[in-house]
């Protein structure tokens, strides 16, 4: 046997762990070669203050409750360059120009790669052809742009100014959910929906996060919620072009 057929064989059976980081819970799954689960996902409790050395004990610790894998995904809730953490708003100040790749890679004896994990979500949800965003609703404010299937990387529209002199994600995020109540945010939900439609005119919205189980309005035709299962499934996309 060659060593381009094993390394086909090798390839219709890697393994991947998929990791992802939230404000509330960090969470594993193991995916085979096509992204689809072995198993059952698995969660933690994001540790409090969620320093990198506590997250990164938790991930380790996840992991040992999953067979044997070959690489790891890893989906962040910040801007993420080339396995470099550059925010972490509702993390810790510790996570800004932290090596995430590098450092898990260290510790689970693997090769890691890692992203925005509203761009894993993206990866997971969207159909591939015209303009595509994702937002996610949870302790913040993600989003992800596509445009083909191709991504357009580290889009933080999160902490750009939305309404009110506040942000999308201050106006939007879990803490803003809870002090406005539900039927005040469904409201700004709406209209940032209509603001972000106007701005980049796109052909899908993808809609998740833990808060959409609060949307009491019915969706544009255009947009649809979708399963927090994409934010773990997305994570073979990283590594679609080895």
């Amino acid at each position: 046997m060659d060593n381009s057929q094993n390394q086909s064989e090798h390839t219709q059976t890697v393994t991947t762990l998929a990791v992802d980081i939230g404000g509330s819970g960090i969470k594993v799954m193991l995916l085979d070669a096509q992204g689809q689960p072995l198993g059952e996902r698995e969660r933690l409790k994001t540790p409090k203050p969620a320093t990198p050395e506590a997250v990164i004990d938790a991930i380790a610790k996840l992991a040992t409750t999953q067979p044997a894998f070959d690489r790891v995904s890893v989906g962040f809730p910040g801007v993420v360059r080339h396995g470099i953490t550059h925010t972490a708003v509702n993390l810790d100040k510790k996570w800004i120009g932290y090596p995430l790749a590098d450092t898990l890679a260290q510790q689970l004896n693997c090769p890691v790669k890692a992203a925005n994990d509203a761009d894993i979500q993206g990866f997971g949800a969207i159909s591939g052809e015209g303009v595509e965003m994702v937002v996610t609703l949870g302790t913040g404010f993600g989003s992800a742009l596509f445009v083909n299937g191709h991504l357009v990387p580290n889009l933080e529209m999160a902490h750009h100014r939305f309404r009110k002199n506040q942000t999308y994600e201050e106006q939007l995020g879990r803490a803003a959910l809870e002090k406005a109540g539900k039927e005040k945010w469904n409201r700004r939900l709406e209209k940032a929906m209509e603001s972000l439609d106007h701005l980049f005119n796109y052909d899908r919205l993808y809609i998740g996060g833990g808060e959409t189980k609060n949307i009491t309005f019915k969706l544009p035709e255009n947009a649809q919620i979708v399963s927090n299962r994409l934010g773990l499934l997305g994570g073979i996309a990283l590594w679609q072009d080895q």
